[in-house]
């Protein structure tokens, strides 16, 4: 998008050390960089964090969004590039929430100088069963879900927000996610979605060559832990890591244990 303020665009914003490594923090479907709050005050007295929303998402400008781009994880991809271009980072470690794991696989390939390790939180590859693969849904399911979501957007969010988020005994967990949905423009948010669930990035896993932290959740209704272990098979140069935490979004329901594993893996580099 020439001549395009990229750091307006995707609402950047960035805290912690001005000089040292850089983390960046990407968000998933339906959400935007507040759902890393609980997660950035602690990576940040070590490390320079850059937050950002994806063009449709958040405080970004609704204006770049397209269909045509924003209808295939590369198009968020580029974005992820693009940021990194803006700011000049190099050899970042890029932590991706659930579908932005895959979009993170594929702005390293797209942009190895720029990425140099990738965490990846509650990802999957494909969300679809497929022969021996458990992704977690039937084709069934994920056909149901979409026809939900696009007939009645409002309504899909307020019932699977909390199926997503998991920890009933939260509901304001649950409660928080459903409003991050709500906020999201329906024909965007639609449009997200059947890119994310309708996705396969499995073959570009064997692409991966960079340090990866894979964190799954003990219980997870959107990624089972046969796809955790499945990632950590596709990518060698990978460690699985297992939170003693429920549901989809472990940065919120689960922070501290999150930070941890985090903490540790950036450490090690």
């Amino acid at each position: 998008m020439p001549g395009m303020d990229i750091r307006s665009r995707n609402n950047v914003t960035i805290t912690g050390p001005a000089e040292g490594p850089v983390v960046v923090l990407a968000h998933g479907f339906g959400c935007d960089q507040n759902m890393w709050r609980l997660i950035v005050p602690a990576l940040a007295k070590q490390y320079r964090v850059v937050l950002f929303d994806y063009v449709g998402s958040g405080g970004s400008d609704l204006s770049a969004w397209s269909r045509e781009r924003y209808s295939s994880l590369a198009g968020y991809a580029q974005d992820v590039v693009e940021v990194c271009e803006e700011l000049d980072l190099r050899q970042a470690v890029f932590v991706g929430h659930s579908v932005s794991a895959m979009v993170g696989v594929l702005a390293a390939r797209s942009a190895p100088e720029r990425i140099g390790a990738l965490v990846m939180v509650a990802p999957s590859p494909r969300y679809i069963d497929d022969g021996d693969y458990r992704g977690g849904f039937s084709a069934q399911d994920i056909d149901e879900l979409l026809d939900s979501l696009e007939s009645n957007y409002l309504g899909w969010s307020s019932v699977m927000a909390p199926v997503i988020m998991g920890n009933p005994e939260r509901p304001e967990l649950g409660q928080e996610l459903t409003n991050s949905f709500c906020a999201t423009d329906p024909d965007i948010a639609r449009v997200f979605a059947r890119t994310t669930f309708l996705s396969d990035s499995r073959e570009d896993l064997k692409d991966v060559t960079v340090p990866t932290l894979v964190l799954e959740c003990s219980q997870d209704a959107i990624a089972p832990r046969e796809v955790g272990a499945y990632i950590h098979a596709a990518i060698p140069s990978s460690r699985l890591v297992t939170l003693d935490a429920t549901g989809h979004c472990p940065q919120l329901s689960a922070p501290e244990a999150t930070r941890e594993a985090m903490l540790d893996f950036l450490a090690r580099r």
